[in-house]
């Protein structure tokens, strides 16, 4: 499953049709979700779920003249939070088990098979439900007369802060054959290195969020002078200058993303491309941002971003990757095995056992990598779960947001 995206442009008419759809969708999401925990002794289902978008479309005049498809799509996003529960209770997932909640916010809505239909050279695309999307222009460099219409399963429509964008979801093997290169590597992911192996390469952290933090406390200021609390006391809808000031805010956040993304992604082809197996620590990102010294700094740096994609170029271009736990990968000597108790600023791994010296990261990435070639054999664990991330797709969270959306030059 591959996913191109490409760029809509239409009227403001239609733009609106589009965020009437969005809202559409949020409130079948939620009403299925509502119905699931109203429901919990009958034991409702996906299919049951689905059979209750007939019903919605019956009560309410606004979800019926949204396709049915893509009502189900949206039943469907609902059922993925509820099974994901399910799964997390089933195996006794300490902490939070992740109880499905209400959306406030989607951004997203997602056709299936019906509902919408591209021109001949597919440049266009048009939607055909009561929703009035109309014909949108497409605005990218993929091409899609590559692939049969029977392949496209799954059509989305997206919002972001710089306009909307139309996602096509590819029923297509991405597996390319590649020649074996003889080389291992073991990385281990940092702060001061974004990366660092075994060989004593290293990769500077680009610190994207850093860099352009002053313009963003900037933007922050002047979208919060223009907005106005009585407004919000009575209710009524903040000034379009302060619409203004919030989306170009937004876009600035968008741009720092992005770029995190494509430095995270072209990182992972290189590495992938160089080497036949790739080790690398199995981090708990999720916990590690709980430190409230380095959260900013390990948000920025982008670690799970990167772990994906070199899972995705591990499967497509068939290399090996590996996680292993992290545990004393810093501490112990890559030389002898003794453990070296060290700080985090203690930068250098000087051992008092056998007197080797290396950067703390080096040593680190020598033992992710004995680690990696000590369990091949089996992949370890996957950063999404069950599901690599070259698998992740034919479900799109409700931002929008897909992992498997290449650049047109790799």
């Amino acid at each position: 499953m591959i996913v191109y995206e490409f760029k809509v442009k239409g009227k403001d008419k239609q733009y609106q049709a589009i965020d009437e759809a969005i809202r559409t969708s949020q409130f079948i999401q939620n009403k299925c979700l509502r119905y699931w925990m109203d429901n919990k002794e009958s034991k409702v289902d996906k299919y049951a779920l689905n059979k209750y978008c007939a019903v919605l479309a019956a009560e309410f005049p606004f979800a019926d003249e949204l396709n049915s498809m893509a009502r189900q799509s949206a039943a469907e996003r609902s059922w993925s939070a509820i099974a994901r529960f399910y799964d997390n209770c089933k195996k006794k997932v300490k902490g939070k088990t992740g109880f499905p909640k209400f959306k406030k916010n989607c951004r997203s809505v997602e056709y299936k098979s019906t509902g919408w239909k591209l021109s001949e050279p597919r440049k266009v695309i048009t939607f055909s439900d009561k929703k009035g999307i109309g014909t949108l222009k497409l605005k990218g460099t993929y091409d899609l007369n590559y692939y049969d219409i029977k392949q496209i399963k799954r059509v989305r429509l997206v919002r972001r802060a710089d306009g909307y964008y139309a996602q096509f979801a590819i029923d297509v093997d991405v597996k390319v054959e590649s020649q074996p290169t003889n080389q291992v590597v073991g990385i281990d992911l940092g702060l001061k290195y974004f990366i660092a192996d075994n060989k004593g390469n290293v990769e500077q952290s680009p610190q994207f969020y850093r860099n352009s933090e002053k313009q963003l406390n900037r933007a922050k200021r002047k979208k919060s002078k223009k907005f106005s609390k009585d407004r919000k006391k009575t209710l009524l809808k903040q000034s379009n200058n302060y619409h203004k000031a919030r989306n170009r805010y937004a876009r600035k956040h968008l741009k720092v993303s992005r770029q995190r993304k494509e430095y995270c992604k072209r990182l992972a082809y290189s590495v992938i491309q160089s080497n036949d197996l790739v080790a690398y620590e199995d981090l708990n990102v999720k916990g590690l941002v709980r430190n409230r010294h380095l959260a900013k700094s390990i948000s920025d740096a982008g670690w799970y971003t990167f772990r994906l994609w070199l899972e995705y170029f591990g499967h497509k271009y068939g290399r090996c990757t590996v996680a292993v736990p992290p545990h004393n990968t810093s501490q112990n000597c890559s030389n002898c095995g003794e453990k070296v108790k060290k700080s985090l600023s203690t930068r250098t791994h000087v051992c008092p056992h056998c007197g080797y010296v290396e950067d703390r990261d080096v040593n680190a990435a020598i033992n992710i990598l004995k680690l990696g070639l000590s369990t091949v054999g089996h992949t370890g664990t996957y950063a999404t779960g069950d599901l690599p991330s070259w698998a992740v797709g034919a479900t799109l969270l409700s931002n929008g947001e897909s992992m498997n959306v290449e650049s047109p030059r790799l």
